[in-house]
C-alpha cells in the first residue's frame, strides 16, 4: 500500500486497479487527484503487481475485499471525506466490498466495471474450468486480455508492451472466483449501501459488456446514482486520449459531495 498526499488536502481517494495491472499504471491519475487537493491511497491487489503472492492467482475473491477494506481503514487516518474509485475488476471488487462490508465512504466511482465479459469462453471451457477448479485450481492459462483492446492511447499501449508486471496468465481459481463475484454483484444488488454512485463506462468497450453494466445500474435502488457513457472510448477510460474530460467529470462528482 502507498499514499500520496496533496499540499492542502480536502479528501481522500482510494483507487482499486483492475485485472492484469498494478498501481504503477495510475501515476497520471494519482497526480491529477493530488492537484485538486485529494490524498490518494492505493496498493496492488493480491496476486498482482509487486505483491509477493503468485501472480495471476488467488484463493478467494474475499482476498480483494479484505485488501480494499484495509486501504479504506488507512484512509480513515486522514479524517477527511473518503471516496472509492475502482476500475474494471477493481470496480467489481469495490461493489462486492460495499455489499459485504460497512465502510465510511462519501461516494463511489466505478470505471467500466467488470460485471460481464464481452467475449464469453466456449461452454465446454466453462464446464472444464469448474472441474479443474477442484483438481488443479492453481493451473495457469492465457488471460487473452489484449493490450490493444484496453485503450486507443498509443503511448499507454507501448508502455504496457514493455511492462514486466503486466499479468498475462491467470489461474483457474482466479477465473472461477471472477465469475462468481459477477454473479454475486447481481444477486446481492439490494445490499449495496445507499451512497452516491458514479458509473462511467466506455462506449466502445471491447473487454466488458456495457449492456450488462447498464442493466446492473438500472436495477440499483439508490437515492443518487449517475451513469455516464463515453462514446468511442475503449475500456480504460482514464487512459484514453480524452482522459482529461473523463477526470473532470469524476472531479465534479467529488466536488459536489465534499
Amino acid at each position: 500500500m502507498w499514499k500520496w498526499e496533496a499540499e492542502y488536502p480536502r479528501g481522500v481517494v482510494v483507487i482499486v486497479h483492475g485485472a492484469a495491472e498494478h498501481h504503477g499504471r495510475y501515476r497520471w491519475l494519482i497526480e491529477m487527484w493530488r492537484s485538486i487537493g485529494m490524498n490518494v491511497v492505493m496498493g496492488d491487489l493480491p496476486g498482482q503487481g509487486l505483491t509477493t503472492r503468485r501472480r495471476g492467482h488467488i484463493h478467494s475473491f474475499e482476498e480483494y475485499v479484505k485488501e480494499i477494506e484495509r486501504w479504506v481503514e488507512e484512509a480513515q487516518g486522514y479524517d477527511l471525506p473518503i471516496f472509492l474509485l475502482g476500475h474494471s475488476m477493481g470496480a467489481l471488487a469495490v461493489i462486492r466490498t460495499l455489499q459485504e462490508r460497512s465502510l465510511p465512504i462519501w461516494g463511489a466511482m466505478l470505471s467500466s466495471p467488470c460485471l460481464g465479459l464481452k467475449e464469453q469462453p466456449p461452454s465446454y471451457m466453462d464446464v472444464l474450468s469448474k472441474g479443474l477448479n477442484k483438481l488443479r485450481p492453481g493451473m495457469l492459462f492465457d488471460s487473452n486480455l489484449r493490450i490493444e483492446d484496453a485503450t486507443r492511447n498509443p503511448d499507454i499501449r507501448e508502455t504496457d508492451m514493455n511492462d514486466s508486471l503486466y499479468v498475462t496468465k491467470v489461474s483457474v481459481r482466479w477465473y472461477r472466483e471472477l465469475v462468481e463475484a459477477m454473479n454475486q454483484a447481481f444477486k446481492n444488488i439490494e445490499k449495496l449501501p445507499d451512497v452516491p454512485l458514479l458509473v462511467m463506462q466506455g462506449g466502445d468497450d471491447k473487454i466488458v459488456e456495457k449492456l450488462i453494466v447498464k442493466q446492473w445500474f438500472d436495477e440499483l435502488d439508490l437515492s443518487e446514482k449517475i451513469y455516464k457513457e463515453w462514446p468511442q472510448l475503449y475500456h480504460e477510460i482514464f487512459n484514453e486520449p480524452e482522459r482529461d474530460q473523463v477526470f473532470l467529470y469524476a472531479k465534479s462528482f467529488v466536488d459536489v459531495h465534499i
